[in-house]
C-alpha cells in the first residue's frame, strides 16, 4: 500500500536567525509524498484503510469541514485503493463547491450535509448505528483521523529521519504529536503548537491517546514517552484564523527557503519556532525538526478573502 508514496526528504534551511539562535534547523517534507494524499493525514489514514480492507469492506465513512484536509486525502486514498467514500459534512450546502469539496466530489466521493448540532455527536455510538442503518456496512473513520490507528500510522512519521533533539509539530486533535512522542527516544523532546485557541486543554486528550495506545498491544517504537510540551501562543486568534503578520511570514518563508506552507497549521508552528529562536527558547547545539504536516490544498479552499482575518 505505501509503495505509491514517496519517502519523505529531509530539508535543512539555513538563515541568520538559526545561526545566531546557534542551533541545526531541518524540514521534514511529508507535504511530497503524494501528489494528494500526504503530509500527516496518509499516516492517519493507513492503518485505518488497511483495516477496512482486511474486514472486506467496500465503503469508508468520515467525518470533516468544508475545507477540511482528511476530507480530501480520505476522497483521493479511497478512489486509490477502490474504496467507496461517504464524507458527513459540518453545516449546509453552499453552491458553487468550493476547491476542497469539488474536489471529494471529483474522487468520487458521496458527500451528506450535517446540521451542526447532530454533527457534534459525531463521535457518538448511537450516531454510527444511524448512520450504518441508512448506508449500510460502513467502515467509519472518526473526524481527522483520529483513533489508535491514526496514532499507530503516525508512530511511523519519522521511520526515514536522522537523529534530532528536538521535534516540531502543528496540534489539531494531538493524534499526530501522540503518535510522534512514542517514536522519540527519551533523549528527545517533542513540542506541539496547537492552531486552536485555548490549546492547552489538548494535554488532557493527548494523555489519553498515549495511555490508550500503550494499553492497547499495538506495535511501539519506544515503551516510553519522550518529554513533551505544547506551546499555545501561537494560534492567532483560533483555528482558521490569521493575520497580516502571518500572511507576510508564509510568503517570505517560501521565498526565501522555497518551502510552501499553509495558513492553518504549518505556517502557525513556523512563524513560532522562527521566533522562539530569537528569544532564545533553544538551547546551541540543538537539532531541531520540523514536521511539515502537508495541507496545503487548504490554500486553494481559503484565499485571503474566505479566512478571517483578525
Amino acid at each position: 500500500m505505501s509503495s505509491i508514496f514517496l519517502p519523505p526528504p529531509t530539508q535543512q534551511i539555513h538563515c541568520d536567525i538559526i545561526q545566531s539562535a546557534g542551533v541545526e534547523l531541518s524540514v521534514l517534507r511529508l507535504d511530497l509524498m503524494h501528489l494528494w494524499v500526504n503530509g500527516n493525514k496518509w499516516y492517519k489514514l493507513k492503518y485505518n484503510l488497511l483495516e477496512a480492507k482486511e474486514k472486506n469492506f467496500s465503503k469508508l465513512l468520515t467525518f470533516g469541514g468544508a475545507y477540511s484536509n482528511h476530507i480530501f486525502a480520505t476522497a483521493a486514498a479511497g478512489k486509490l485503493f477502490g474504496l467507496q467514500t461517504i464524507g458527513i459534512i459540518r453545516g449546509e450546502e453552499r453552491l458553487p463547491l468550493n476547491p476542497t469539496l469539488s474536489f471529494a466530489v471529483q474522487q468520487g466521493m458521496q458527500v451528506v450535509y450535517c446540521d451542526r448540532t447532530t454533527y457534534q455527536q459525531r463521535h457518538t455510538p448511537e450516531l454510527y448505528a444511524q448512520l450504518r442503518e441508512r448506508y449500510g456496512e460502513v467502515f467509519i473513520i472518526p473526524e481527522g483521523g483520529s483513533n489508535l490507528n491514526g496514532v499507530r500510522g503516525c508512530t511511523e512519521i519519522l521511520q526515514e529521519t536522522g537523529d534530532f533533539d528536538v521535534v516540531c509539530v502543528a496540534c489539531g486533535t494531538g493524534t499526530t504529536f501522540a503518535g510522534i512522542l512514542l517514536s522519540l527516544t527519551h533523549k528527545q523532546r517533542g513540542i506541539a503548537f496547537p492552531i486552536l485557541k485555548n490549546g492547552s486543554f489538548l494535554q488532557s486528550e493527548i494523555d489519553s491517546l498515549l495511555q490508550s495506545y500503550l494499553a492497547s498491544g499495538l506495535p511501539t517504537p519506544n515503551n516510553s514517552v519522550c518529554a513533551r510540551e505544547l506551546i499555545c501562543d501561537y494560534h492567532f486568534g483560533g483555528y482558521a484564523k490569521i493575520n497580516d503578520e502571518l500572511l507576510n511570514f508564509r510568503q517570505q518563508f517560501h521565498q526565501t527557503h522555497g518551502i510552501p506552507l499553509d495558513y492553518v497549521y504549518t505556517a502557525k508552528m513556523f512563524y513560532g519556532v522562527m521566533d522562539l529562536l530569537e528569544q532564545g527558547f533553544f538551547s546551541k547545539g540543538d537539532r531541531l525538526l520540523l514536521v511539515h504536516t502537508g495541507g496545503l490544498q487548504g490554500n486553494l479552499a481559503r484565499d485571503k478573502s474566505a479566512l478571517r482575518i483578525e
